[in-house]
């Protein structure tokens, strides 16, 4: 019997390990995005400076394990062997729950997570003892659980929304009045001071969040609450003097200020946010050691002992510690977590929206420009003027960020500010929730939020608070169906449950590095320069969207003809792919145009038409691979002999114009472009008098109807991807005609 739980800690120690991993992936948006999103140093820098912020957090950690040893439920009241199951239920539900939004690319809090999941998986254990004993009746469940923390939690998620978007609005708003896009001036004057008070209310974050279990008994720490803002004055004369004497030295205090807050954030996650995932592990553990005795397990034996107050081994704390810094470097849905809160809170309205819009985001922007009509017909001109002249925006550091170092700076100071205080006065706020909010609120205030991708941005901020709420109901049912397999289905469902959690960690980590890995279908945003090396790099970009698409759709007929479900949807993702990478570069245009005023415009004006291009010809591919597959998907009669026939035709010469065409691409001699004007005019012709036959056997009842929608919606779209390919052409061989000759800059109309 002592082997099987023996096994069972195992599978607690690896599962803690995958939290571990999972969380900091989640969590790694809290105390990196500021840093990320202002570009304030390096990647490496950023990482080295969170790496220190997570070792040194993890070993001033007390390690406190009252949450999963006895916060959710009554131990007193289960067996070893129920709490058992029930922390095994525990970590298969919170893995696999924030694994699925790592993979979604949503933030949330790991700590309601946890919390729901013990709820959830403490409730199936009750259940289960409801229903196997007589003596035990349902009205008995309260005495069972502790419900009162999860309404905290609750209560946290709304106070946290609210109180911290509002604050970065307001916060984010004067700041920006007193130092405009253009704040260099400003900043020579007032920095100091400024940055002084972020940096003091970042070491008050760091005292009462990060330090809170090392220094809670200090006299120190006695002190400063007595004596909260003559210590804080303190603290912000003393930190303004040193960044003003730093300063001097034309040293960027912002930067100072940033990678500060960094550390502190990375310093209280570690602290204080992830001992809950090694806080069930180590919770099993000691209920392993309780129930050990000289005459091996005791499963009966009730768990009380759990009540008693336990502190982590400080070699666990330390691992635990190794296992975020060496997550942070790695995971690469680290990153794409963090893309979600940066896409919505990056300054300007060029960048692609991730969310479509919806009539609660569409109807929410019209009220607000009417208000903002209102209160603009009702103030003065003088103020208008002035305060239009602060938003005005410049990139200044001119380092393409999503927002500048000004903005990052409030970010971290209302977070670490926010978070301190209510730590202080013992109010359950959450990290994630407060810096995603924070971020949210600041870029409304910095006007990031324009008319034209509003109505995108509210959306996308919406699905992640809705994704919140999801966390807590999501957690409690996964957890509460696990709980309830494991206890129903005894070590059989133990063994069954842990291989499937494993598994799908496994597959999707590996599956989330190969996409990141494999360079085939990436395409890269194009920058343009006065540099030669400019039209290379997007001949590139030409060449391998051509081989690409000449493959897809080569491969597409050959597979329809088959009637290959599988390889077509696998066609129809990588068509899709590419399309929207095209689509992103063309949504760009005007922020990358921006960017390169004064580079040439036969430059500009030939990358303009070849992203048009681009962008025609593979949504020309995409709706021949997207209709191919639905047709064999739904089962649907194939094409018949005569229409394979006829497209096997089309696909040898249309394979024949792509060879002409990538050759002189690849070899930049368009000597021979009348001959594929010749042949192109031939595809034509033929795709015409195809169409004309499909059209009579449809007529004459000898075809079937959705084949031969189908086989003519793919003569269609051939003559049109093949029409933009030609067209590539002529744009290169224009731009070959014009390099070198001088053009004029248009005259503005008056």
């Amino acid at each position: 019997m002592i082997e099987i739980y023996i096994a069972v800690v195992a599978v607690l120690a690896i599962l803690a390990v995958s939290g571990l991993y999972v969380g900091v992936t989640n969590d790694a948006v809290n105390f990196l995005n500021s840093a990320i999103g202002s570009k304030a140093a390096k990647m490496r820098t950023i990482l080295i400076v969170a790496s220190v912020g997570i070792i040194v957090g993890a070993m001033t950690s007390s390690g406190m394990m009252e949450v999963a040893r006895s916060g959710m439920f009554n131990p007193s009241l289960f067996t070893f062997k129920e709490v058992m199951l029930l922390y095994v239920g525990v970590m298969i539900a919170n893995v696999v729950l924030l694994d699925l939004y790592n993979s979604l690319g949503l933030p949330t809090s790991t700590t309601v997570s946890l919390i729901f999941c013990l709820l959830g998986s403490a409730v199936a254990v009750s259940l289960y003892k409801i229903a196997t004993d007589e003596a035990i009746t349902f009205a008995m469940l309260s005495k069972f659980i502790n419900t009162s923390r999860a309404m905290g939690i609750v209560s946290a998620i709304l106070l946290s929304v609210v109180l911290a978007f509002v604050c970065g609005t307001i916060l984010m708003y004067i700041s920006r009045v007193i130092f405009s896009f253009r704040y260099v001036k400003m900043l020579r004057r007032m920095g100091a001071l400024w940055c002084g008070a972020s940096l003091t209310s970042i070491v008050y974050f760091a005292l009462f969040k990060g330090l809170k279990n090392v220094l809670h008994d200090s006299a120190f720490i006695g002190w400063i609450n007595d004596n909260l803002l003559l210590a804080l004055f303190i603290c912000w004369v003393a930190c303004s003097l040193i960044l003003f004497f730093l300063q001097l030295f034309k040293i960027n205090i912002l930067r100072i200020n940033i990678l500060a807050g960094t550390f502190a954030l990375a310093l209280a996650f570690a602290g204080n946010d992830l001992v809950n995932f090694i806080g069930v592990p180590i919770a099993g553990f000691d209920a392993f050691a309780i129930a050990k005795g000289a005459d091996g397990i005791n499963e009966s034996l009730m768990m009380s002992a759990l009540l008693e107050s336990n502190k982590a081994n400080f070699l666990y704390i330390l691992a635990a510690g190794l296992i975020m810094i060496v997550t942070l470097w790695t995971s690469s849905k680290a990153m794409k977590v963090s893309e979600t809160e940066l896409s919505l809170s990056a300054q300007g309205d060029d960048a692609q929206p991730q969310h479509s819009s919806s009539l609660f985001s569409r109807t929410l922007v019209r009220g607000t420009i009417n208000i903002v009509r209102f209160f603009d017909r009702i103030t003065p001109e003088r103020t208008k003027k002035f305060v239009a002249t602060r938003f005005e925006w410049a990139d200044i550091e001119h380092s393409g960020a999503p927002y500048d170092m000004i903005r990052a700076t409030v970010n971290l100071t209302t977070s670490a500010l926010l978070i301190a205080l209510a730590t202080s006065l013992k109010l359950p706020l959450s990290t994630t929730y407060v810096c995603f909010m924070v971020a949210m609120g600041s870029s409304l205030a910095d006007r990031a939020w324009g008319r034209e991708s509003a109505v995108y941005r509210i959306t996308g901020v919406m699905t992640v608070i809705m994704g919140w709420f999801v966390t807590a109901i999501g957690g409690f049912l996964i957890a509460l169906a696990v709980g309830a397999l494991l206890m129903w289905g005894g070590w059989i469902a133990f063994g069954i449950l842990t291989a499937l959690c494993m598994y799908m960690l496994i597959h999707s980590n590996i599956k989330s590095s190969k996409k990141k890995d494999d360079p085939k279908d990436s395409v890269q945003t194009v920058t343009l320069s006065p540099d030669d090396n400019v039209a290379q790099t997007v001949m590139a970009l030409v060449d391998n969207t051509v081989t690409k698409s000449t493959r897809i759709y080569n491969r597409t007929l050959i597979a329809l003809m088959k009637e290959d479900r599988r390889s077509l949807k696998d066609l129809m993702a990588e068509a899709s792919e590419m399309y929207n990478s095209i689509h992103n570069l063309k949504y760009s245009i005007a922020s990358t145009l921006r960017r390169t005023y004064d580079s040439d415009l036969n430059l500009s004006l030939y990358y303009v038409q070849v992203v048009d291009y681009l962008n025609e010809m593979t949504k020309s591919l995409v709706h021949i691979t997207r209709p191919s597959f639905e047709h064999i998907d739904n089962n649907h009669e194939g094409l018949s002999r005569i229409q394979t026939e006829d497209l096997v035709g089309v696909n040898s010469d249309v394979d024949i114009i792509y060879k002409r065409i990538l050759f002189m691409l690849s070899n930049n001699n368009f000597n021979d472009i009348d001959q594929v004007l010749d042949m192109r005019d031939a595809l034509f012709t033929r795709i015409a008098e195809l169409t004309k036959l499909e059209l009579v056997r449809i007529r004459e009842g000898e075809s079937n109807s959705k084949a031969g929608m189908l086989y003519l919606n793919i003569l269609s779209e051939t003559k049109t991807m093949v029409l933009q390919s030609r067209n590539l052409l002529k744009s290169q061989r224009y731009y070959n005609e014009q390099v070198g000759q001088p053009m004029r800059r248009p005259i503005a109309r008056m």
